[in-house]
């Protein structure tokens, strides 16, 4: 088969396919005790929800990532489920490891409670059945399942070169039963590179402790342990169960004898390495034979304390790579396989750091020769396929001839050095410390402006599934059972009209559209080419005046004169703005502080007084050094992809800094504060600063007067007040922005952040408040 798929020159697109991860965790408290406290409600039903559910105990949660083409993708979509799950957790985190932290006893572990409906009791009563047959505490034992399908285009070409006369179904399932078959014949290699349960918390019961090694204050093992989760302490069947993989319909047969027997009580019951899934699997075995396999679910994989997700993308591409190399390997004859496969996965789960001896076909061999073999196997392939992959298979030969590189032996000496529950723990905490200071961004999907990252992220937390249909407009589809609705850029939805678009678009409608709704804005006049404004702009000298783009937004050619300007300051405002806009207005300045209402719907959920960029001194950094400086935190970048953004030190900055005598080399004084520009937006490098909770009532319902005066839903209204303490000030409304930017009110530059995409999705009808 090598030759068939390297005549396809199918190179990179063989690692290509449909790839999904299911990692269970524990949550914990503060101690590293077992979290008692219910599942968190924003996660909505547990039932229903796609990507963050729980498992046996209420207290063990489930992040499923959807199905996606490439392992980058699944990676980094693991990771975000982290992040936004863990920031969840009050006082508690997600435990690190596959072996429990510190466990009640089987009574006092909670089981998860799927609610009332049908589905959901006979889900919690399952859940029981379990605890009494395998006890509680192996039901917390959390690993990593690894769902994968090959490219259907793949299979189909080598139907086209291998088939010998069955049809495509058969011969599919024919492919992932020969995976299988090898597999569970290879799997004690994959157990030895990626296991991480070398040791185990004394409160996880005496008969798995009892003969182990005490190698911490709280923590036991053996010399040479790999993966007590895949030996006999781990989650098994009472006794080996060996179904039949020779086809679909034997495998079936098989499973049904199991239940007559009472071995099992159903399908789920039966614990193998790797599973068989079908295209329904609520009627498993029926969809089996009717529509054959859908794909593979393999279930060896311990959870790497030393990764984040729980695994790391080096090791999700090594077992891509092992599934192509099952694929290709001729199988043996020898009819025991199965019970012999069994028992190197018991040698290696104990003793595999060790240079054992396993069995192959009947015969001895060692761990370290087999293994080398199969890996040099792999790099034949690699190299042959053009795969690029040598340097991951290099890592893993390495693992092989030095056991201290393994995550079993760096868990084993981390554990020795610090004690169990303390360094998993320690882990657990960094993780989450880190999932904090990335808070605002979706892994995987940074390339995409940070409002809709943030919408993204509020409905993947609530089980609305999540769809990018292009990236480079940043329009999603967010869909659950009731509602399906098409955003983008987070803010530009159904609820609004082209219409009210357009309105706020034109800032001369909308002055006249509030005017005539009893809004005060600013007086002005329109200009509509640029030698008519030059010659009038001696009427404006010394005058308190701005200077904007009629149609524009983010501040873009923006000039605002608060103490009056000269002619030729005027005259350069103006050429600014006509850079911008066949159309250009000039208004009186109006006295105070501008604000940034949010208006959504008939609230406002967030309020911001932006700062204009600006700099700090020292004494000794010219303003273009500082602004170097300030640029360089991770809260500021380019393209709206951050909290904030990147001063530009260009025209508008160089003419603003003229007024006042400067120029980009002044070195400001010790803590002189020199402002860029007088217009405060944040695309221009402003600071925000939330006054959602000082703003007084008024001034929040004209706010909402002004967006129902252009029939906006979703709508930014910036309003300039001279006294905020004072209700009866005097006020005036700048513009209205039809796409206001949600991230600069959910992660303001000082105070409270806002869940303001949970306010969009309830607009939207997805949540309730």
């Amino acid at each position: 088969m090598l030759d068939v798929i390297q005549s396809l020159n199918y190179k990179e697109e063989l690692l290509k396919g449909n790839f999904g991860i299911e990692r269970e965790t524990l949550r914990v408290d503060e101690n590293g005790g077992l979290a008692l406290t219910k599942h968190p409600e924003v996660f909505e039903c547990k039932m229903t929800h796609p990507y963050i559910t729980t498992d046996f105990s209420e207290s063990q949660i489930e992040l499923i990532t959807p199905t996606l083409n490439t392992l980058d993708e699944v990676y980094s979509f693991l990771n975000s489920l982290y992040d936004i799950t863990v920031l969840e957790l009050k006082d508690e985190f997600l435990w690190p490891q596959s072996m429990p932290c510190s466990i009640p006893e089987d009574d006092l572990i909670p089981i998860a409670d799927y609610g009332h409906c049908e589905s959901g009791v006979g889900a919690s009563e399952y859940r029981k059945s379990l605890l009494k047959k395998y006890g509680g505490k192996k039901q917390l034992i959390s690993g990593i399942h690894y769902n994968f399908s090959f490219s259907e285009d793949l299979i189909r070409d080598l139907y086209e070169k291998i088939g010998n006369g069955e049809d495509y179904r058969d011969f599919r399932d024919n492919i992932y039963l020969k995976v299988v078959r090898n597999y569970l014949r290879y799997r004690w290699l994959l157990i030895y590179l990626l296991g991480g349960t070398t040791t185990m918390h004394e409160s996880f019961g005496e008969k798995c402790v009892v003969d182990l090694d005490k190698i911490s204050k709280d923590g036991f093992s053996n010399e040479g342990a790999v993966s007590y989760r895949n030996s006999e302490c781990g989650y098994k069947n009472k006794i080996d169960l060996y179904p039949n993989y020779n086809s679909v319909k034997e495998y079936v047969e098989s499973v049904y004898r199991f239940i007559d027997d009472k071995l099992i009580e159903s399908h789920k019951e039966l614990y193998t390495q790797v599973r068989l899934k079908a295209r329904d699997n609520t009627r498993f075995l029926e969809s089996l034979i009717e529509e054959g396999i859908n794909y593979l679910e393999i279930r060896s994989i311990d959870i790497n304390p030393f990764s984040k997700a729980g695994i790391s993308l080096e090791d999700l591409s090594f077992i891509n790579l092992f599934t192509i190399y099952l694929l290709l390997k001729d199988e043996t004859t020898y009819e025991k396989w199965q019970e012999e496969a069994q028992n190197n996965q018991n040698i290696i789960s104990i003793y595999g750091q060790m240079d054992v001896v396993l069995y192959k076909d009947g015969k001895t061999i060692s761990k370290s020769d087999w293994a080398l073999n199969i890996l040099n196997e792999m790099m034949d392939i690699n190299n042959k396929l053009a795969l690029g992959k040598a340097n991951i298979i290099e890592n893993m030969i390495e693992k092989i001839k030095n056991p201290k590189l393994t995550y079993a032996y760096r868990i084993s000496e981390m554990v020795k050095e610090e004690g169990f529950i303390e360094s998993h723990l320690r882990l657990a905490k960094e993780y989450k410390e880190d999932a904090y200071k990335k808070r605002f961004k979706l892994e995987g999907f940074e390339d995409l402006e940070l409002s809709t990252q943030i919408l993204m992220k509020e409905a993947i937390k609530r089980g609305i599934k999540v769809d990018v249909i292009d990236r480079s407009e940043n329009f999603i589809s967010l869909k659950n059972d009731n509602c399906v609705e098409y955003v983008k850029q987070a803010t530009k939805t159904s609820k609004d009209n082209y219409v009210s678009v357009l309105m706020m678009e034109n800032k001369v409608v909308t002055k006249k559209i509030l005017e005539n709704s009893n809004v005060r804005v600013p007086s002005g006049d329109e200009f509509f080419n640029l030698d008519e404004a030059l010659n009038k702009a001696h009427r404006y000298i010394n005058k308190s005046i701005v200077v904007k783009p009629k149609s524009t937004n983010f501040g873009l050619g923006i000039s605002i004169f608060k103490e009056g300007a000269t002619e030729e300051d005027i005259k350069e405002a103006f050429k600014l703005a006509f850079a911008h806009d066949n159309t250009v207005l000039v208004e009186e300045f109006i006295k105070g502080k501008e604000y940034r209402f949010l208006v959504i719907g008939d609230t406002v959920p967030g309020i911001l007084h932006r700062v204009p960029a600006n700099v700090i001194g020292d004494g000794k950094a010219s303003i273009k050094e500082l602004v170097e400086e300030k640029n360089k935190s991770s809260l500021r970048g380019k393209g709206y992809k951050t909290p904030l953004e990147k001063i530009n030190l260009d025209e508008n900055a160089k003419l603003f800094l003229k007024q006042s005598g400067k120029d980009f080399d002044y070195i400001p004084k010790k803590d002189e504060i020199v402002y860029l520009r007088e217009n405060s937006n944040i695309s221009t490098g402003g600071d925000s600063i939330d006054y959602t909770d000082l703003i007084p009532q008024r001034f929040k319902d004209i706010a909402v007067e002004s967006a129902k005066a252009v029939g906006a839903n979703i709508c930014g209204v910036d309003m300039m007040i001279e006294d905020f303490n004072d209700e009866n000030s005097n006020y005036g409304i700048i513009e209205l922005n039809f796409n206001p930017a949600i991230h600069i009110h959910s992660y303001p530059y000082k105070g409270k952040e806002r869940e303001i995409a949970k306010e969009v999705l309830n607009i939207l009808g997805f949540i309730k408040k």
